[in-house]
């Protein structure tokens, strides 16, 4: 497979806390699902600023992935 055309994810570049979207593009899915996993408790968010915009803790993501947060 030819991925040349996608940017690499590293792991540990990743910020603590990501957005919906990054979310998303990570684990291949849509941010509504990403949203909907938030409603159900799968995905705990934390809601920053007067907009309410979510943010996903990298560890969660990791554990979603089942892989270990590094310390």
């Amino acid at each position: 497979m030819d991925q040349s055309n996608k940017k690499a994810v590293k792991l540990e570049s990743l910020p603590d806390l990501l957005t919906v979207r990054e979310v998303s593009d990570l684990l291949r899915v849509s941010p509504l699902t990403i949203k909907r996993w938030g409603k159900r408790g799968k995905l705990p968010a934390i809601r920053i600023n007067s907009r309410g915009d979510r943010r996903y803790k990298k560890e969660a993501i990791l554990w979603l992935l089942g892989m270990q947060a590094k310390d």
